[in-house]
Order: structure tokens, then C-alpha cells, then sequence
């Protein structure tokens, strides 16, 4: 989504294009700015070491081929400056190139090839963003299942001056739902609260696919963690590939044809600990609006961050988005409702949209899918059903 402007000569700007056009910041933020300003600190420590600057460009270009370190000095402390913010330099890189929401070095390790990374100690330290990959954040509690996360209840206000909604207890993934609250029971009292906890549904998302503003072919439900969603023309729905290849589209315009032959590999979308990501598998970047993310970073709701080739994002924290519905339910009916556009993720490809293109909406993108996460509007279904009526129905499949 970034297409930072750096203060460079025009020979750097022919030579070294992919050091700012694989970056995954919106442009004109504090982040991207930020960002900005990392490249420009690195640029000044390597050009003058023959090779690394070609080196670096190299492995941004090829995500998915070896390539050679690219290191710099190692400071005292193990730290750099940019902009008054000190950090470990292979964090700040993988950050602007790869993970736009790396937190912390307990994230990364380095891969077998790097022959310098951040923990051996050495005089130099390797900042190739595609040395390292990324772990799981040791943060999460788990429960006996491996794959769910240990999630607190939300407690939902007791509100007796609602009517009962009617509900016949049925769930479209074959399940039974809890019964109804009852407001006329014995035991219940405006300032009563009620738990609800999160339950794993049988599919964690379902993906739709969309051109431009048609939807195209029959949504895609994903039981196994890992899902591809390529270009390709696999036709088994079971083995984790959503294939886009094989949707037909008697309306289907030459923008949409050329878009869609580009997607290639597409997207990597899994779920770990309660979390969604989203990996770039594609040669070409994909597009993502999620509102639970762009919270998370203090961004625009309507935010689009580009994920580069090569790159990844968590798009969902199901641990954040459990932080928001407790504090929402006590806001009401209709504000927990609204919590229903942080359960479904926009994701675009090859074509972006947004402030910084001409294409303001999603719908005007040539290829793009809505993923809805089954287990949030489940969670968000069950406590609006304590909560009382609302003026819009909703469902696990909203």
C-alpha cells in the first residue's frame, strides 16, 4: 500500500526499487514515516560496502530463493535508532519488509542458511528480512486442545426488559446453540451477568469469492487450519485449496481475466492459537482491510495494508477481539452488533484500493474474497441472543 517517497538520488531509485516497493505500510502514517526513515538509516550504513545493497535487493525480489546475508555493524547493546526509537535491527527490517506486526525479537529465529543472525553474537548481524521466520508468540495460554486458545467468558448484561427472541436452537454447522435467555426466570435481575465462552465451530471460516461486484461461485468452507486460495484449477474441495481458476463467469471483462492469471500461488490463510494470518504466496501483493487488525495497530478502521510477496500479516486476534466484545456489551444491543464487520476480512488481489487509488471501495478491485470468521460471529451470535432483540437478525454465517 506503501510507495514511500524516500529522500534518494535518482541513481538509488533505479537501482534499489525494491528496498520501498515491498513495503506493507499504509503511506502518509506514523508507521509508514517510520518505516521510511529505517530504510534511509540502512541505505546510509551499506553503500559503501560493495555488493550488499545488490545483495539486499536480490532477496526482496526472490523471497522464496537463497540468498546471502546482508549484515551491519553490531552495537553495543545490540540495538539501533530510527527516529528516536531504538530496537534489535533484524526486528525493524522484517518488520518493514515482511510482518508489519512484529512486536518483539521472541518471535523470530533465525533459518539454517544465515550465517550471522542476531543470536550468534558475532561483530556483524544479518538483517536479510527473509533469514529469519517467524514463531508463535509465547503469550497464548493453552487448553487441551492444542489448536484453542483458553479464551475469558464475556459476561453479557442481564437485560429482563427485553422481550424473549424466538430460536429454534438450530446452527448451520449441524450444532446446538444454548437455549434462549429467559427473561421471566426467578433468578434474574438487570444487574446480573451472564457468561458466554467462545466455542471452536466445525468450519473456522468460510470464503467467498467475488469479481469486481458479482459474487462468483459457491463459498468455500474451511475445516483444516491451513487453506491455499490460488489461481489454479484444483478441483477438490477437501484438501485445504480454494482454486479460483475453476470459477466461470459468463460477465467476466478482460481486467478480470489478466487480474485473475496473475494471483498464481495467491494466499496462505491459517489459524493458530485463536489467530488468523494471511501469507502472500503470490508474485504479486495482496490487499487486506480487516477492522480487528487496524484497531489493534491504532489505524483507520477503513485502513488497506498491502501484504508483499513473500510477506505476512495477522489479520485476526481472537484475544484482542475478546478484549473488545467485553467492553462493548456493556455499551449495548446495538454497539455489540456493529462488532459484526471485525469478523469478516476483505483481501484483494494484485489490485489494491483505498485513499491511495483510484479505486476507492473493494468492489471496484477486478479479483477479491471475504473471509468471515465462523468462530467470532458464533461467539457475537450467542451474546446478542442473551442480550435481548435488535433491529438486525444475525448469524454465525452473516
Amino acid at each position: 500500500m506503501l510507495d514511500v517517497n524516500l529522500r534518494r538520488d535518482a541513481s538509488f531509485e533505479f537501482f534499489y526499487p525494491a528496498l520501498t516497493g515491498s513495503l506493507g505500510w499504509k503511506q502518509g502514517d506514523e508507521e509508514g514515516k517510520w518505516a521510511q526513515k529505517a530504510i534511509e538509516t540502512l541505505v546510509k550504513k551499506l553503500k559503501k560496502r560493495k555488493g550488499v545493497l545488490e545483495n539486499l535487493q536480490y532477496a526482496l525480489t526472490h523471497p522464496n530463493e537463497p540468498s546471502e546475508c546482508v549484515t551491519i555493524p553490531r552495537s553495543l547493546d545490540g540495538r539501533i535508532q530510527v527516529s528516536h526509537r531504538k530496537g534489535f535491527p533484524h526486528v525493524i527490517y522484517c518488520r518493514v519488509w515482511r510482518w508489519p506486526d512484529l512486536q518483539s525479537h521472541h518471535e523470530l529465529r533465525s533459518i539454517e542458511c544465515c550465517k550471522v543472525p542476531f543470536n550468534s553474537k558475532e561483530p556483524e548481524v544479518c538483517i536479510n528480512p527473509y533469514h529469519y521466520a517467524r514463531v508463535d508468540y509465547p503469550g497464548i495460554l493453552w487448553s487441551t486442545c492444542s489448536c484453542c486458545p483458553v479464551l475469558p467468558p464475556v459476561l453479557v448484561p442481564r437485560y429482563n426488559e427485553y422481550p424473549v427472541p424466538q430460536n429454534n436452537g438450530e446452527e448451520t454447522d449441524g450444532r446446538q446453540t444454548e437455549p434462549p435467555f429467559d427473561a421471566s426466570r426467578p433468578d434474574v435481575g438487570t444487574s446480573g451477568m451472564q457468561p458466554v465462552s467462545y466455542q471452536e465451530p466445525k468450519y473456522w471460516c468460510s470464503v467467498v469469492y467475488y469479481e469486481l461486484n458479482a459474487r462468483v461461485g459457491e463459498a468455500y468452507f474451511a475445516s483444516l487450519p491451513s487453506i491455499l486460495i490460488d489461481g489454479f484449477t484444483d478441483p477438490s474441495r477437501n484438501s485445504g485449496r480454494f482454486s479460483l481458476g475453476l470459477l466461470s463467469n459468463i460477465n467476466r471483462s478482460l481486467t478480470v481475466e489478466n487480474t485473475r492469471k496473475q494471483i498464481g500461488k495467491g494466499l496462505h490463510l491459517y489459524t493458530h492459537g485463536g489467530d488468523v494470518y494471511a501469507e502472500c504466496l503470490s508474485d504479486s501483493s495482496v490487499f487486506v482491510q480487516s477492522r480487528e487488525c487496524n484497531e489493534r495497530h491504532r489505524f483507520h478502521s477503513t485502513t488497506v495494508i498491502k501484504i508483499p510477496p513473500g510477506g505476512s500479516l495477522r489479520i485476526f486476534s481472537n484475544r484482542h477481539f475478546a478484549q473488545i466484545l467485553s467492553f462493548t456489551v456493556t455499551q449495548g444491543v446495538e454497539a455489540t452488533y456493529d462488532l459484526i464487520r471485525m469478523c469478516t476480512i476483505r483481501i484483494s488481489f494484485v489490485k489494491g484500493w483505498g485513499a491511495e487509488y483510484h479505486r476507492q471501495d473493494v468492489t471496484s478491485t477486478p479479483c477479491w474474497i471475504e473471509v468471515h470468521l465462523r468462530g467470532a460471529l458464533l461467539w457475537l451470535d450467542r451474546i446478542l441472543r442473551q442480550m435481548g432483540p435488535c433491529r438486525n437478525p444475525i448469524s454465525s454465517v452473516s
